[in-house]
């Protein structure tokens, strides 16, 4: 019978909460400060621990956020390794999660859509 909630998981959850309270306490590069963690996965070996991410600003750029983790991936990982229940600390693989920009797009797209549907109902026959 599988466990309802398994040790990846409970791994995932571990990860993505210390990183969000690292990043928020102890990293001082500015860069990083708009940056919130939405997810972790974890490899089935737990070597490889993807961290997903999104920025605050609605209109943000990645490319600096992407040097900004490649300068720090080595202080965060040795950070959660201090914290983890495992041997050995997963390798960081940082990925912008595009799902929060991909919503307001949709969003914006039906409201349009509602708005020509209410304009083209509005008017005389």
């Amino acid at each position: 019978m599988p466990r309802d909630y398994p040790r990846s998981r409970r791994i995932e959850d571990q990860i993505q909460r210390l990183l969000s309270e690292i990043l928020r306490t102890k990293v001082r590069d500015p860069r990083l400060s708009a940056v919130i963690i939405t997810a972790v996965k974890v490899s089935k070996d737990l070597g490889v621990a993807k961290v997903y991410y999104s920025i605050l600003q609605a209109e943000g750029d990645a490319e600096p956020l992407d040097d900004a983790f490649k300068s720090a991936v080595g202080f965060l990982r040795r950070s959660i390794a201090s914290e983890l229940t495992i041997r050995r600390a997963p390798e960081l693989r940082f990925v912008l999660d595009t799902l929060g920009a991909s919503a307001r797009s949709m969003d914006q797209l039906i409201a349009e859509a509602n708005r020509q549907d209410n304009d083209d109902s509005n008017e005389p026959s």
